[in-house]
C-alpha cells in the first residue's frame, strides 16, 4: 500500500509539473464546469417551475421515472456529457502537444476538440445512453439493481478509460475510439491504471482537510457574529475548493494523456520517468 500511494504522488508530480509549467491547462476544466452550471440550471430550473406548478399532481406520481422523464434525463445526460468530454477532449489534445514538445494553449486544445465535434458527440450519445440503461437499472431493481450497475459502471470505466485521449490524438469515430481504448487495456493490466492512478485519492485527502478547514474558519466567523467575516470565510472556502477541483482534473487529464501516449507509442513526456509508468500501465505476459 505505501509503495503504491508512493507511485500514486510521484505521478501526481509529474503531472503537476506540467501543469506548472502551462498554467492554460487550467481553464478546460473551467469553463467546462460554468458550461456544466449553465446546463443544469437550464434543465432544474424549467423542471422545478413545472413541479411547483403541479402541485400536489406532481405527489401522485411513482417516484420511478416516467417515459417522459426518462427522455428528459437522457437529454440532460446528452447535453453534459458533451460538455464535458469537449473539454476533456481538449484538455488532452493540449497535454499531448505539451508531452510532444509542441506549442499548446487553450486555443490550440479547443480548435483540436472542435474538429472531432462529430466524433466527441457520438461519444456523449454513446456515454448517455449508457448513463441512462444504469439509472434504469437503479430505478427499477432497487438494491440488486444499484449493485449491478456499479458494477457494470466501474467496468464501462475501465473500458473508456483511454477514450478522451485516442479523440484528441485520432481522428476516429466513437466506437473506433471505444474499442482503441479497450484494445489497450487488452494489452495490458486495466486494473493497474485504476489502482496506480491515484490522483483521485490524493485530492480526496486534501478535499477532506480543506473542507475541515472551511469548517473551522465558517465556524469562526459565525462565532464572531460578523456579516463580513462570515461571507469572507465562505468565499475562501468557495475558492479553495474551486481550485483543488480545477487542479485535480487537469491532473488526472495530463495523466491520461500521459499514459495514452506511452500506451500507444512507448514513449514518456515531459516531467513523467518511464519507470513509473511501466508500473502503473504493466503489460500483459
Amino acid at each position: 500500500m505505501a509503495g503504491r500511494f508512493s507511485r500514486s504522488w510521484s505521478l501526481m508530480k509529474a503531472s503537476a509539473a506540467v501543469l506548472r509549467s502551462d498554467k492554460s491547462l487550467l481553464m478546460f476544466p473551467l469553463v467546462s464546469g460554468i458550461c456544466c452550471v449553465l446546463v443544469a440550471a437550464s434543465f432544474l430550473i424549467p423542471i422545478g417551475m413545472a413541479v411547483v406548478a403541479m402541485g400536489h399532481e406532481a405527489q401522485a406520481h411513482e417516484r420511478v421515472l416516467s417515459t417522459g422523464g426518462y427522455v428528459a434525463l437522457f437529454l440532460f445526460y446528452l447535453v453534459q456529457y458533451f460538455v464535458i468530454i469537449f473539454f476533456n477532449t481538449a484538455l488532452a489534445g493540449a497535454a499531448l502537444m505539451h508531452l510532444r514538445g509542441e506549442p499548446a494553449s487553450f486555443s490550440a486544445g479547443f480548435a483540436l476538440a472542435r474538429e472531432r465535434v462529430v466524433s466527441i458527440f457520438g461519444y456523449a450519445l454513446i456515454a448517455a445512453t449508457v448513463g441512462l440503461l444504469l439509472r434504469a437499472l437503479q430505478e427499477r431493481l432497487g438494491l440488486i439493481g444499484r449493485l449491478v450497475a456499479g458494477f457494470l459502471g466501474l467496468a464501462w470505466t475501465v473500458a473508456t478509460f483511454l477514450v478522451v485521449p485516442v479523440l484528441a490524438s485520432q481522428d476516429v469515430g466513437p466506437t473506433e475510439a471505444i474499442s482503441r481504448s479497450v484494445e489497450l487495456l487488452k494489452r495490458t493490466w486495466g486494473e493497474n491504471i485504476i489502482g496506480n492512478a491515484g490522483i483521485g485519492v490524493v485530492f480526496g485527502l486534501l478535499m477532506f482537510l480543506a473542507v475541515l478547514v472551511a469548517a473551522v474558519l465558517v465556524v469562526g466567523a459565525v462565532a464572531a457574529q460578523s456579516i463580513v467575516a462570515i461571507v469572507v470565510a465562505i468565499a475562501v472556502a468557495v475558492i479553495g475548493l474551486t481550485l483543488l477541483g480545477l487542479i485535480q482534473a487537469s491532473l488526472q487529464g495530463i495523466y491520461a494523456a500521459a499514459l495514452y501516449r506511452y500506451a500507444e507509442e512507448g514513449r514518456v513526456g515531459y516531467g513523467f520517468d518511464q519507470a513509473l509508468l511501466e508500473q502503473a500501465f504493466r503489460p500483459k505476459k
